[in-house]
C-alpha cells in the first residue's frame, strides 16, 4: 500500500494543450486535501502594491522552456509563472513557518534568508517564523531561531549563512514528525540537488500523512550545475571573485622569467565558474575543466602547449575547475564520499602543480616559477553582489508566493528570465554540464587559443553533410 501511495505520489503532474504544449505543473495542497478554504490575498490591500496595475499572476500564465523554436515546431515545455494569486490558502496568523540551509556554503544564503522572512512579514503579515539550526539533521537535533525582520535586517551583508549547515542528516520520518510536532505549515528549503532530493522526500511523506504544509525549494549551487534553470544565486558573485585570483595569478606571472600562475577554482562535475572567470578575464591562456578531456604528454597534449606559451610570452595563467583530470590522478580516493553522497575528490591543483615542475625541470632541464592559487573556500564565503542580491530577493519573494497560493513540492528558479515554479523531479533529474560542442565553450577556446586536447577517440565522427 506505501508503495502504491508512493508512485502514485511521484506521478507527474502535466496538463496539454494545443500545439503540442505541455505544462509541467507543480502539486498543489488542494491536489490531496479536499475543500481547503481560501482567502483573499492580503496584497490587494498593501500600499506598496497599490500603484501595481496587475497586482496578480493570471492563472494560466506559464513560462516555456526553450525560448528559440521553430515557426513550425511545437511550444514544447512550460512552467508555472511565479508570483502572487488573487486567493490564498493560509490566514496569515496561521502561519508558522521555518527556513533551513543545507550544504556547502554559498554567497546570497543569508540575503535569501532574509528575504523570505521579510517577504513573509511586510508582504502577507506573517509573524512566526523559524530558522532551523544546522542543516536537516537541525530538525529532531537542534534549536530553533526565532527570525523577524530585525534579526535578519544586515544579515545580506555577510558570507555564510546565520542558520548554519551541514551535509546528510536526512532522516525524512524524524523530520516531518518534527514539522508535525512544531505546528510547522511552511517549509522553505535553501540548497542544491541532494538537498532538493531530500525536500521531495519530505513533501511526499507530508502528502502520505495529509498534512497541511507547503514545500518550497529555493536551488543553491555555486557551481550552477542544476537542470532548467538560468543559473544558480551567488554564481555571478563566484566569478567575480575568481576573477580576483586570477588578476593575482597574471600579476606574479608577469613579473618572474618563465612563470606560470595556476589558479583552482570550485566546478567538481560542471566548470561553469572557470568558463565564465576566465571568459571575464582575458588573461587565462589556459582554461581545464571537468567536462573536457586533457592529457598532458605527447603531441598536442598540455606540456607541450605551457612550453609553447612560456617561449612566446615568458609566462602564462592556467585555470583549473577542482573536478578536472580527476581521472588523471590515483585511484586511491575515488570510492570515498562526504556526508552528502558525493565523491571526495583529490587536489587536481597540487597534482597538476608538482607535475609541470617535474616535467620542466627533469625532462626539459627548463628553469620555471610556478605559483599556485586556490582561492576556493573564500570564494564561497564572501557576500553576495549586487545581481545576485537581487537575484535572491525575486527567488526568496516568489517562494513566498507560491508557498501562500497553496503550491507545495516545487522550487522558485528563473527560467528564460521569468521566475518559476519548476517540479522537484525535474530539478534533482541530472546536473547542468558545460557542453564542450556547443558556442560557449568555442568562444573561450578561441579567447585563450588554447588547444582543445581532444584526441581522436574523444570525438564522435562527424557525419558528411
Amino acid at each position: 500500500m506505501a508503495s502504491s501511495a508512493s508512485s502514485e505520489i511521484s506521478k507527474r503532474k502535466i496538463v496539454n494543450g494545443p500545439g503540442d504544449y505541455v505544462l509541467e505543473d507543480v502539486p498543489h495542497l488542494s491536489d490531496y486535501i479536499p475543500d481547503l478554504p481560501t482567502y483573499p490575498n492580503p496584497l490587494q490591500d498593501h500600499p506598496a502594491y497599490s500603484v501595481v496595475k496587475q497586482y496578480f499572476v493570471h492563472v494560466d500564465d506559464s513560462v516555456p522552456q526553450k525560448v528559440v523554436v521553430h515557426k513550425d515546431g511545437p511550444r514544447g515545455i512550460h512552467f508555472r509563472r511565479a508570483g502572487a494569486r488573487q486567493k490564498v490558502y493560509f490566514q496569515p496568523d496561521d502561519v508558522h513557518a521555518c527556513i533551513v540551509t543545507c550544504g556547502g556554503l554559498c554567497p546570497g544564503l543569508n540575503t535569501v534568508v532574509r528575504e523570505i522572512v521579510c517577504g513573509l512579514y511586510h508582504m502577507y503579515g506573517v509573524k512566526k517564523v523559524l530558522g532551523i539550526d544546522g542543516g536537516y539533521m537541525g530538525f529532531y537535533a537542534k534549536n530553533t531561531v526565532c527570525l523577524d525582520p530585525k534579526v535578519v535586517n544586515v544579515i545580506h551583508k555577510r558570507g555564510g549563512t546565520i542558520l548554519g549547515t551541514s551535509r546528510g542528516g536526512h532522516d525524512t520520518s524524524k523530520i516531518v514528525d518534527s514539522i508535525q510536532d512544531r505546528g510547522i505549515n511552511q517549509v522553505y528549503i535553501i540548497g542544491g540537488d541532494g538537498t532538493q532530493r531530500g525536500a521531495a522526500l519530505i513533501f511526499e511523506e507530508i502528502r502520505r500523512r495529509g498534512l497541511k504544509v507547503s514545500v518550497a525549494g529555493i536551488p543553491k549551487t555555486i557551481d550552477n550545475d542544476i537542470p532548467v534553470i538560468d543559473k544558480s544565486f551567488g554564481f555571478d558573485t563566484a566569478v567575480e571573485e575568481a576573477q580576483r585570483a586570477i588578476n593575482a595569478a597574471h600579476v606574479e606571472a608577469e613579473s618572474f622569467e618563465n612563470c606560470i600562475g595556476l589558479v583552482k577554482v570550485m566546478g567538481r562535475y560542471s566548470g561553469f565558474i572557470a568558463m565564465y572567470a576566465t571568459l571575464a578575464s582575458r588573461d587565462v591562456d589556459c582554461c581545464l575543466i571537468p567536462e573536457s578531456p586533457f592529457y598532458l604528454e605527447g603531441p598536442g597534449g598540455l606540456f607541450e602547449y605551457i612550453e609553447k606559451r612560456l617561449k612566446e610570452d615568458g609566462h602564462m595563467v592556467v585555470v583549473i575547475a577542482e573536478g578536472a583530470g580527476q581521472e588523471l590522478l590515483s585511484e586511491s580516493m575515488q570510492s570515498m564520499t562526504d556526508a552528502s553522497g558525493n565523491k571526495l575528490l583529490q587536489d587536481v591543483g597540487l597534482w597538476l602543480s608538482q607535475r609541470i615542475k617535474d616535467y620542466f625541470s627533469k625532462e626539459r632541464k627548463m628553469p620555471i616559477n610556478l605559483k599556485y592559487i586556490d582561492p576556493t573556500y573564500m570564494i564561497r564565503a564572501v557576500p553576495s553582489n549586487a545581481s545576485d542580491n537581487v537575484y535572491c530577493t525575486l527567488l526568496a519573494q516568489s517562494a513566498v508566493h507560491g508557498a501562500m497560493a497553496g503550491y507545495t513540492g516545487f522550487t522558485s528558479g528563473l527560467v528564460n528570465g521569468r521566475h518559476t515554479y519548476i517540479p522537484f523531479n525535474r530539478i534533482i533529474e541530472k546536473q547542468n554540464k558545460v557542453v564542450i560542442t556547443d558556442r560557449m565553450w568555442a568562444r573561450l577556446l578561441s579567447s585563450t587559443n588554447q588547444p582543445s586536447f581532444l584526441s581522436a577517440k574523444d570525438v564522435e565522427p562527424s557525419t558528411p553533410l
